[in-house]
């Protein structure tokens, strides 16, 4: 039977009184954090050390090394958890791996791990590597594993931790559309979330286990779902989502914690901006008596750890020739954030489609499409850097061009409108056409109405039975986000440049990038 979902105020207070069998238990917890051990900006792009002295800079590990730390020393009990997707997102990552998200991960004291879409990106042998590096647990409970050699009898779906005297059961949650959106190859089989959670919890229960926190890299939509169709669970720890709850924060998408029934979910929205500070109560049963919390913004006003800031100069020293290098200027900010290229056209999103477009325009290319969750960051205005480029950028993925009809690019566009509600990445930014959907319409059933093409100076109607040369990036093509349609394109080429490079040229060659919303994508 389904739990009504139920949404608490700032604290939220299930019983009268604290008994003596009662236990508390802080929840310390990040997620989303995507390489981003340097100080962010306010565009959770990179911020410079003039900034970051100004005390205008958000996050990065020095900081959260003193917020830990601070927030450890306000309570008895405390884990600290992570909801995945440690792997990805700048530099760091590209030239380092998973080894200074590990470095990072072991000192800090993480208890535990669930398994992030972004950890599959190279595949399951870097996983692997990542997970020989820990000292805690890295768990994913909705997949089977057993034929991939790289990780069958080492990726565990849960685990029991220790924690005052009490037993903590530990589990793992990964998207179960994980091979759309990563690499994970052909030999795992992801499965159901709320069937596996279940699974695991009633294994846990049998052992004696009654205080139970899902690690849940699904997005805020399914851990509701999850929390509903499962019992036992006590606590959802989120990701992927990059969802901000919060009793204080405006731009909250809903309270912290938020309660499903007996459940509390949490989310601290993404690039170590937040770290989740939740404090549970239980009662002798397990049964949660009181939830309460608030993400913490970790700021300029908390100090970063000067060992960490000398650590973090050493491993940069690498990537500083390439990232400091300014390539363009942009007159005004480029909106490249998650909400809103999502969901509509967005600055970011037509300045890489018509770079992608630009760069193969003379080889019979009329179109340009590039999915939202490939744009990872916005770029204000002013010198624009490698680094930042590559921050917006940064999975590698090269350009690649093909030939389709026109009845395959409504279908591609029909899918990259079919998941807007959940703010998928598979929205598309156009170039060389412009399209207009219904959301009133359910997802696949016909939301796009009308699709224009331009021909010469003017934009006409596509015609289904034509070809149309496209470009977009390797990982579309081979029907990354959904767009499976596109694996079967007629004369495709996977090889292009790195579409960072495209666009970093491409600025470089466009003088002042005003780039503007121009109403390439209309809502009805």
């Amino acid at each position: 039977m389904l739990k009504t979902f139920m949404t608490s105020a700032a604290a939220l207070a299930l019983g009268t009184g604290v008994a003596a069998a009662d236990y508390s238990l802080t929840i310390l917890h990040t997620n989303d954090f995507h390489a981003r051990f340097e100080p962010i900006s306010k565009y959770d792009s990179g911020c410079s050390a003039e900034d970051n002295t100004a005390g205008e800079c958000f996050g990065g590990w020095a900081r959260l090394v003193n917020a830990v730390k601070d927030a450890r020393a306000r309570t008895n009990n405390s884990i600290l958890v992570d909801g995945g997707d440690q792997f990805q997102g700048t530099l760091f990552y590209t030239y380092y791996k998973g080894k200074v998200a590990a470095e990072m991960m072991n000192g800090l004291g993480y208890d535990g791990m669930t398994v992030g879409n972004h950890e599959f990106d190279d595949g399951p042998e870097v996983l692997a590597g990542f997970m020989a590096s820990v000292n805690f647990p890295v768990l994913m409970s909705n997949a089977d594993v057993s034929g991939e050699p790289a990780l069958a009898g080492k990726l565990a779906k849960s685990t029991v931790i220790e924690r005052g005297g009490e037993k903590i059961g530990l589990i793992g949650l990964t998207p179960q559309d994980t091979p759309d959106l990563a690499s994970p190859g052909k030999n795992i089989t992801f499965t159901e979330p709320a069937g596996a959670v279940q699974g695991e919890v009633d294994k846990l229960t049998a052992e004696g286990v009654n205080k139970i926190v899902v690690l849940s890299h699904s997005g805020f939509a399914v851990d509701k779902v999850v929390a509903a169709n499962t019992t036992g669970v006590d606590v959802i720890v989120g990701g992927h989502s990059n969802t901000l709850l919060s009793n204080t924060q405006d731009r909250a998408v809903d309270v912290y914690p938020v309660m499903v029934g007996d459940t509390a979910i949490v989310q601290a929205y993404a690039y170590g901006k937040f770290l989740g500070e939740l404090n549970v109560t239980f009662d002798d049963a397990g049964k949660i008596t009181e939830a309460k919390g608030e993400p913490l913004l970790i700021d300029g006003g908390v100090p970063e750890d000067e060992t960490i800031v000398a650590r973090i100069g050493e491993l940069a020293g690498p990537l500083d020739e390439i990232r400091n290098k300014v390539v363009a200027n942009a007159a005004g900010a480029l909106e490249g954030d998650r909400s809103v290229c999502r969901v509509e056209e967005c600055a970011m999103g037509n300045l890489i489609a018509d770079a992608m477009l630009a760069r193969v325009k003379d080889q019979g290319i009329d179109i340009a499409i590039m999915n939202s969750g490939g744009i990872r960051a916005s770029i204000d205005a002013g010198e624009v850097t490698m680094g930042e480029v590559l921050t917006v950028l940064p999975f590698q993925n090269t350009l690649s061009t093909f030939q389709v009809s026109g009845q395959t690019i409504i279908d591609a566009l029909e899918n990259g409108v079919s998941q807007v509600e959940e703010v998928k990445g598979r929205f598309p930014q156009v170039a060389g056409l412009k399209y207009t959907w219904d959301a009133s319409v359910a997802p696949n059933e016909g939301r796009i109405k009308e699709v224009m093409v331009m021909e010469g100076d003017a934009f006409v109607p596509i015609d289904p039975a034509k070809t149309y040369g496209v470009a977009s990036n390797n990982f579309v093509r081979n029907g990354g986000d959904g767009f499976k349609m596109f694996t079967t394109a007629e004369n495709a080429y996977d090889f292009g440049p790195d579409v960072a490079d495209v666009v970093a040229e491409y600025m470089a060659a466009n003088g002042d990038n005003a780039i503007s919303v121009e109403g390439r994508i209309t809502k009805q």
